[in-house]
């Protein structure tokens, strides 16, 4: 999340001490729309939307990114009552015209079935910065970060806070830093390791500022990327590969492990390499792999 500017902080800070005083929140619930608000505060910032000027589309593509760098969905559905409260405070305050939030609702319980590239089009988002005309000025560092995503299969906050201490390629592996700090060892590729070299040897230095630290992946300032911003990149490439699903940095773990379990890997070895606490989590990638199974059966079989 960005760091919230005016007037963004100033509206936030009005909500939540209404929140405390007009409705006798608890410390704890404001702490929730604090944190909640505040992502969602800081997306629209760096949308470049006015929360006056939010219409419903902004507001699902929003939820969209919530799903897509692995929110469950109760926590989904508690940001969601969050942005609603907002919205609503927003009109009866006459600070916006309209409620853009009204007609949202709460996602249905259970598992959300995430996008999933087949082998071909990834091969095609993975190619796409090498067949950029004139090559990208960035090139190294996307193609890095592409091959990276697919290879680990690492959230999007991981792969923005990864360092190069973290870095063990000539090993064959990466230490990542998941929810709750909780540390793992993940295997990568030979391709991706290759080209992290690269970006590492020939373009990194050129890009880092003074405020880069060890931070791997860096943005046009010189400074750790936000998600949002590594976001745009799988995007671009999606394009630029002619895949017309719907790409995030989250698509790329969800096909790392689908492809893993349909290549017959061990479903907790995959859970493992995830990071998942319960193997429960990790179960919904062999439901993505049935669903395949059946649409098959459907469409081959005689009486499908």
């Amino acid at each position: 999340m960005s760091e919230l500017q005016e007037p963004h902080r100033t509206l936030l800070e009005t909500f939540l001490n209404y929140l405390t005083l007009e409705r006798n929140f608890s410390g704890n619930t404001r702490v929730s729309y604090l944190n909640d608000l505040g992502r969602y505060l800081g997306w629209l910032q760096e949308v470049r939307v006015s929360p006056d000027e939010v219409v419903p589309g902004d507001i699902r593509k929003f939820i969209r990114e919530l799903h897509d760098i692995g929110l469950e969905t109760s926590s989904i559905a508690r940001n969601i009552s969050a942005i609603r409260s907002f919205h609503k405070f927003l009109l009866t305050e006459r600070l916006a015209q309209s409620n853009p939030a009204e007609n949202i609702h709460q996602p249905k319980q259970g598992r959300y079935l995430p996008s999933v590239l087949t082998v071909d089009e990834m091969a095609k988002v993975l190619e796409a910065p090498l067949r950029q005309h004139p090559p990208g000025k960035f090139l190294l560092r996307d193609k890095a970060m592409l091959e990276f995503l697919y290879a680990t299969g690492v959230r999007v906050s991981e792969l923005t806070g990864l360092t190069q201490q973290s870095l063990y390629l000539d090993a064959g592996f990466v230490r990542v830093f998941g929810k709750g700090s909780k540390e793992r060892l993940v295997p990568i590729g030979e391709s991706a390791a290759e080209w992290v070299k690269r970006y590492q040897e020939e373009l990194r230095p050129h890009m880092a500022g003074p405020d880069a630290q060890d931070v791997l992946f860096l943005n046009s300032r010189g400074t750790g990327m936000s998600r949002m911003a590594a976001w745009n990149i799988v995007r671009q490439y999606t394009v630029l590969a002619g895949v017309e699903k719907p790409v995030s940095p989250h698509t790329f773990r969800h096909t790392f492990a689908t492809h893993l379990l349909e290549g017959g890997a061990d479903l907790r070895a995959v859970q493992e390499m995830l990071g998942h606490s319960s193997i429960i989590a990790t179960q919904i990638y062999t439901h993505i792999d049935r669903s395949f199974i059946k649409e098959v059966h459907k469409t081959f079989h005689p009486r499908g």
